[in-house]
């Protein structure tokens, strides 16, 4: 038998024989970057909603504060009370604050979205919102 034929017998025998096991060790490579990609999306999630509630709050708020005799702490108040009812464990530590200069009113929400991965602090958030203020105006 010639040196040809016994090295292409040997390496058929040998690739039949090396294919077993193959899944595994793709999926051991593959695995961990699915899982990541996972985790990453919904922790994308999680930044997204959190996000919407301290708008919605500091939308609440401002809408509060700009009405006619009202004052920028009744909007803080407003802004509050809606974090209580609807921000739960998605928003964390937040804050409200609220300012006006006499003509427009402005209210902003700060805090901090849950995070998925235990130990690490979860993304800062910061939402303003502002309008103006409502006045009495005699007729012209």
């Amino acid at each position: 038998m010639s040196p040809l034929r016994r090295l292409k017998d040997w390496w058929r025998g040998r690739s039949r024989r090396d294919d077993r096991g193959d899944t595994s060790i793709h999926m051991a490579i593959v695995f961990p970057v699915v899982l990541l990609a996972t985790v990453a999306v919904i922790q994308a999630s999680m930044w997204y909603y959190a996000r919407q509630i301290a708008l919605t709050a500091a939308r609440e708020g401002a809408t509060a504060a700009s009405a006619y005799q009202a004052s920028p702490s009744g909007g803080a108040a407003r802004a509050r009370s809606m974090l209580n009812r609807t921000a739960g464990d998605s928003l964390r530590g937040y804050s409200v604050s609220a300012s006006s200069n006499g003509q427009r009113v402005s209210v902003q929400v700060t805090g901090t979205a849950m995070s998925m991965i235990p130990g690490l602090p979860g993304l800062r958030i910061s939402q303003s919102a502002s309008g103006p203020v409502e006045r009495w105006v005699p007729g012209r």
